[in-house]
C-alpha cells in the first residue's frame, strides 16, 4: 500500500518534486579538494605533440578540465563526482561527464575511480526506483544535483554507452562493464518507453515536472527548432492522472545518440560475451537509422530535421541537431555526401565552426546559447562524422579551427562563432574535447598523442 500511494502521488503532482525518497536535506553541498590532491601526475610526460601550444593546451585540459571537475562525495552523491565547472552546475550531469571520463582513463591508475563515477548513475537509478510508477522506472536525471538542490524529473542526451566504450578501448576495465551494462541497457529501454511514444523509431523531449524548459534542457536546451514545442499527455497510454510530460516533435539530436548509444552497448556487449544482449539491441538500431533516413531527411536542407509528432512535417530550420546523425552513421553515403556539401558551404563555415543554427536564420545570432555560438563537443563529434565518411579534409578544418581558437582565446564553455570570443565557464569540462580532437586525430595542423602509441 505504500508503495501505491508512492507511485499515486508521483502522478498526482506533474512536480513531484517531494516524493519519497527523493526530500532533499538543508545542508549545502560538500566542496573539497580535486582529485589532484590524490597524488600528482606529470600530465606533460603523457603526450606527444608536433608543437609546443598543442601540448600546453592538452596539459591544461587534463589539469583544469578533468582533474580539477572530480570532487570527493557530497550527498546524495556517495562516491567520487564530476562537477562540470562554474558555481552554478553542482552535480554530476550526464553527457558532460562522459567527455571527462574519456580522458581521465588516460591517467594510470584511476579505474576505481572511473568506476565510482557511474556508479553515481546507478545510485540514483535505485533511488529513483523505491518511489516511481513503473513506466518511469530505470530513468537516470540529467543531473544529480548536490544537496540541497530539487531534484530534476528529466533526463539528458544518451551519450552514457558511448562514454563507456570510450573508456573501455582505453583502460580495458571489464569489471566496469560487468557494473554498468545491465543498468545501462535498463535505461535505454527506459528511453524508449517514454521517449519513442508511438514506437515509430523516433524519440521526443519531455519532463515528469511539466516544465516545459525542463523538456528543451533534456536536449540542445534553446535550439531554435524547439520554439514552438507544446507538452501533451502520452499519446497512446491513457491514464487520467497523467501530466503532460511528452514533447509534441521527434529530435534529431536525441535520436542520433540514442543509436550512438545501442551501437556502443551492442559492441561492449560482444565484447563480454552477452550475445543476447548484443541481439536484444540491434533491432532498435535498425528500426531507429530507418525512421530518421524516411522522416528526418531533407535533401534540400542536405542535413536530417527534426520533426512535429502529429503531422509527420519537417520543422524548416537547420541546428546542430541536424549534423549529429553523422557521428552516429544514420546518413546513406548520398546523404553524408550531401552533408559534407551543406557542411562545407560559406553559410555554415563561420571562422569558428560549426554554429549552432543556420546562419541564414533570422534567429541566428553569433554568441546566443544553442542559437548561433559554437561548443567544442559538439564540433568534435562532428568532425569525428565527418571523418568516418572519409570527409577527413573538412572535418580537419572544423577541428583545427576550434584548436587555434581555443589556443587563442582559452578553454571556455562555448564561443561566439564569428569572433571567437569566450562565452561561459571558463575551463568548463566539455572543453576537454579541444584535447580530444587531436588525440583521435582529427586535426591536420596540430597533432597529439598519448607517448609511446
Amino acid at each position: 500500500m505504500k508503495k501505491h500511494n508512492t507511485r499515486r502521488r508521483f502522478i498526482q503532482s506533474s512536480g513531484a518534486m517531494a516524493i519519497g525518497l527523493m526530500g532533499v536535506p538543508t545542508f549545502a553541498p560538500a566542496r573539497g579538494e580535486s582529485i589532484k590532491s590524490f597524488g600528482e601526475t606529470d600530465i606533460r610526460s603523457l603526450f606527444e605533440a608536433n608543437r609546443e601550444d598543442a601540448l600546453r593546451i592538452a596539459e591544461r585540459v587534463m589539469e583544469k578540465c578533468v582533474l580539477d571537475r572530480i570532487l570527493p562525495p557530497s550527498p546524495p552523491l556517495k562516491h567520487h563526482w564530476v562537477q562540470p565547472g562554474g558555481p552554478y552546475y553542482l552535480g554530476q550531469w550526464i553527457w558532460d561527464t562522459m567527455f571527462v571520463v574519456d580522458l581521465l582513463a588516460i591517467l594510470p591508475d584511476k579505474k576505481e575511480l572511473i568506476r565510482e563515477i557511474f556508479q553515481n548513475y546507478w545510485d540514483f537509478q535505485d533511488r529513483w526506483n523505491a518511489t516511481v510508477p513503473d513506466f518511469a522506472q530505470d530513468m537516470i536525471t540529467v543531473a544529480i544535483k548536490t544537496f540541497p538542490q530539487e531534484l530534476r524529473m528529466f533526463s539528458q542526451i544518451p551519450i552514457l554507452a558511448w562514454g563507456l566504450e570510450r573508456v573501455y578501448s582505453r583502460n580495458g576495465d571489464k569489471e566496469l562493464l560487468k557494473q554498468c551494462l545491465p543498468r545501462l541497457e535498463k535505461w535505454h529501454d527506459w528511453y524508449w518507453r517514454e521517449r519513442d511514444v508511438t514506437n515509430i523509431g523516433m524519440v521526443t523531449i519531455g519532463s515528469y515536472s511539466g516544465d516545459i524548459q525542463h523538456a528543451r534542457w533534456e536536449t540542445f536546451d534553446y535550439e531554435c527548432n524547439m520554439d514552438d514545442l507544446k507538452l501533451q499527455k502520452h499519446p497512446t497510454r491513457r491514464n487520467q492522472l497523467e501530466g503532460n510530460w511528452y514533447g509534441d516533435m521527434w529530435v534529431t539530436g536525441n535520436t542520433s545518440y540514442l543509436i550512438m548509444g545501442e551501437k556502443s552497448l551492442v559492441r561492449l556487449a560482444e565484447d563480454i560475451g552477452d550475445m543476447e544482449m548484443a541481439a536484444r539491441r540491434k533491432p532498435y538500431i535498425d528500426k531507429a537509422v530507418n525512421a530518421m533516413r524516411q522522416y528526418m531527411w531533407d535533401e534540400e536542407a542536405g542535413t536530417f530535421l527534426s520533426v512535429k509528432m502529429d503531422t509527420m512535417e519537417k520543422i524548416p530550420v537547420a541546428t546542430i541537431s541536424s549534423w549529429v546523425p553523422l557521428a552516429a552513421g544514420v546518413p546513406t553515403a548520398a546523404m553524408a555526401k550531401r552533408m559534407a556539401e551543406e557542411l562545407g558551404s560559406e553559410a555554415w563555415q563561420t571562422p569558428v565552426p560549426v554554429p549552432t543554427v543556420d546562419p541564414r536564420d533570422p534567429r541566428w545570432l553569433s554568441n546566443r546559447f544553442w542559437r548561433g555560438d559554437t561548443w567544442p563537443p559538439t564540433n568534435y563529434q562532428i568532425a569525428s562524422g565527418l571523418a568516418a565518411y572519409g570527409y577527413k579534409e573538412l572535418a580537419a578544418k572544423v577541428a583545427d579551427a576550434n584548436v587555434e581558437n581555443a589556443i587563442k582565446n582559452g578553454l571556455n564553455e562555448h564561443y561566439d562563432s564569428m569572433s571567437g570570443k569566450p562565452l561561459g565557464v571558463k575551463d568548463y569540462c566539455m572543453a576537454a574535447t579541444i584535447a580530444t580532437m587531436m588525440l583521435d586525430g582529427l586535426t591536420e595542423k596540430y597533432t597529439l598523442k598519448i607517448a609511446g602509441k
